[in-house]
């Protein structure tokens, strides 16, 4: 690969780290058809690779990508309209690009996009997916990783929401107030996805997860600006921001994986669990208690080590057992089981983990690194042994495969 196409793809592959979902919104909510501004933003990305190498890449990469991408679009939207009124729709939609590349900026219309897709007539199960895909730029296979369904399930319903949107012709815009609330669910787990995904690579080593923890954080931010009275997006928000205060300290200066009780608290960031802690309190001035608040005072619980010295597993398994009163979730469950072990109950953890039966934790790596761990307690070597076996099969992570790979060479000194 020559120096300019090197330079060429560097330059395309931030633009779409910082831009993808600012760029699809912004002319997805001008032709109302999710789809087709992908495709033609994808057309103006191949564009840019073959054409940058040999230009040289543009002052402005955004700009130049949302040049390409709305003519590919008024194209498409030629092609399907014909008449009057059909035209002037076309002519309307270019002169209001070409505003905006004169002033080489375009606004941010993400919020709108995002609420957009979780309209009531979407389907529910679909809406946090669909804001993962367009917002924020997950393909269909690690999205359908994240919710535990094949990827050709995925691609299905992201597929028959994205028609929805254009057939139902929901509107791109911020909800009225009396709106916000039965779509908040949907944009809040899938900002909580997309930081998942974010906190997934810890090293920031992948270019798909680099900067999704940041770009959800913004997100969180966002709506709890938006919705200053909402307990959840403050929940959220303190919740995410507790696990990102602790990222400098989850490798060490080798690149090995620290686990979360190993790891030095002095590391930690203290001015964001600081502010992590303010909107719990902030939260629970509300007077009601939900998921997000129930996880974000679990992570501020591990955050109390820094004080107390000692994690205190008694309290995280209480919470732990109040948010599986309002959570189905297999993962609440696991970690319910692992809280309740290390409160001094490993018995009763292992047998919590048995009972959750659900199959699709055989492919989930926490869940047999969680059985490893508590049967190594329980002096049950051999299981472990097992148990540690699938759980390195199932990941990804190099530091975290070589992390578990020790506590299973560990099982023959115990």
């Amino acid at each position: 690969m020559t120096a300019g196409a090197e330079q060429a793809r560097a330059a395309a592959e931030a633009a779409a780290r910082q831009s993808y979902g600012r760029l699809v919104a912004y002319v997805a909510s001008r032709t109302r058809d999710v789809a087709g501004a992908e495709d033609a933003l994808a057309d103006a990305f191949a564009a840019a690779l073959a054409r940058w190498p040999q230009t040289g890449v543009p002052d402005h990469p955004e700009a130049w990508l949302l040049t390409v991408a709305r003519r590919r679009s008024i194209d498409q939207q030629r092609r399907r309209m014909t008449g009057e009124a059909g035209q002037a729709h076309l002519r309307l939609i270019g002169e209001e690009l070409e505003q905006e590349m004169a002033r080489e900026k375009f606004p941010d219309d993400r919020l709108g996009l995002i609420f957009a897709c979780a309209h009531p007539a979407i389907e529910a199960g679909v809406r946090a997916p669909l804001i993962l895909q367009t917002v924020l730029g997950f393909d269909a296979a690690t999205i359908a990783s994240a919710f535990l369904v094949s990827p050709s399930t995925m691609s299905q319903r992201l597929v028959r929401a994205k028609s929805r949107i254009k057939q139902a012709g929901v509107p791109f815009r911020i909800p009225e107030t009396a709106e916000l609330g039965e779509r908040l669910a949907a944009v809040l787990e899938a900002i909580y996805a997309a930081f998942s995904e974010g906190w997934a690579d810890a090293s920031g080593a992948e270019s798909r997860h680099r900067n999704l923890a940041s770009e959800a954080i913004w997100l969180g931010r966002l709506v709890v600006q938006l919705m200053p009275g909402e307990p959840e997006a403050l929940g959220l928000l303190s919740l995410m921001l507790h696990a990102e205060a602790r990222r400098p300290a989850r490798r060490n200066g080798e690149g090995a994986f620290v686990p979360l009780s190993e790891q030095d608290t002095l590391s930690w960031d203290a001015s964001l669990l600081a502010e992590a802690d303010a909107l719990l309190v902030r939260a629970g001035a509300f007077g009601t208690i939900d998921r997000y608040q129930i996880e974000g005072a679990i992570q501020s619980a591990h955050a109390a080590r820094r004080f107390a010295g000692t994690t205190d597993w008694a309290a995280i398994a209480t919470l732990y057992a109040g948010l599986m009163t309002i959570s189905t979730s297999p993962v609440v469950a696991v970690n319910h089981a692992v809280a309740v072990a290390y409160a001094g109950e490993p018995v009763e953890g292992l047998a919590m983990l048995d009972a959750i039966g659900d199959a699709r934790l055989d492919q989930y790596q926490p869940y047999w690194a969680a059985r490893a761990e508590l049967l190594s307690l329980l002096g049950m070597s051999e299981e472990a042994d097992k148990a540690y076996a699938l759980a390195i099969g199932l990941e990804t992570d190099h530091a975290v495969r070589a992390f578990l790979k020790r506590k299973r060479a560990d099982l023959d000194g115990r």
